[in-house]
């Protein structure tokens, strides 16, 4: 499971729908209605949230919003709560420099002219559910520089 603390807008096609796929079922698992994933790290920073299924579906809304700017139609009825508000959770630089560039290689490979759309990109902005501070790679990471598995 990916679920981007970077803009939808850096996802090519693969990966935008991926993250929608993803972030569906992150929502089913915080809304209790399924068994699978409930332990996966990046639900951490959800869970952490106020109202935790609220944040998830803010994140979808945003997601669905850059799928209708590249004309595709995502069910926007599959949100549990579409009009949900909810504060931006904090992500580190950290955070978002790992991610940045695990989606730069993904897209190097995968979609090349998308990585050279934002090839020029030093600082990508965050997907409107997070906030940008300070710090290291998250604890919940999995595909951290420091891990040796």
């Amino acid at each position: 499971m990916r679920i981007w603390s970077l803009h939808p807008r850096y996802l090519d096609r693969q990966g935008l729908l991926a993250c929608w796929r993803e972030t569906l079922l992150a929502q089913g698992v915080l809304a209790g209605r399924t068994r699978g994933y409930t332990r996966h790290p990046q639900l951490e920073r959800f869970r952490e949230a106020a109202d935790p299924l609220a944040a998830v579906c803010v994140y979808l809304a945003a997601v669905a919003e850059e799928a209708d700017a590249r004309g595709y139609a995502f069910d926007r009825t599959r949100i549990d709560d579409p009009a949900a508000v909810a504060p931006a959770i904090d992500v580190t630089t950290g955070q978002l420099d790992l991610e940045w560039a695990h989606l730069t290689a993904k897209l190097e490979a995968r979609s090349p002219e998308v990585a050279e759309r934002w090839r020029a990109v030093e600082r990508p902005d965050t997907h409107r559910s997070f906030r940008a501070v300070p710090g290291p790679v998250a604890p919940w990471e999995r595909a951290r520089p420091d891990r040796d598995d």
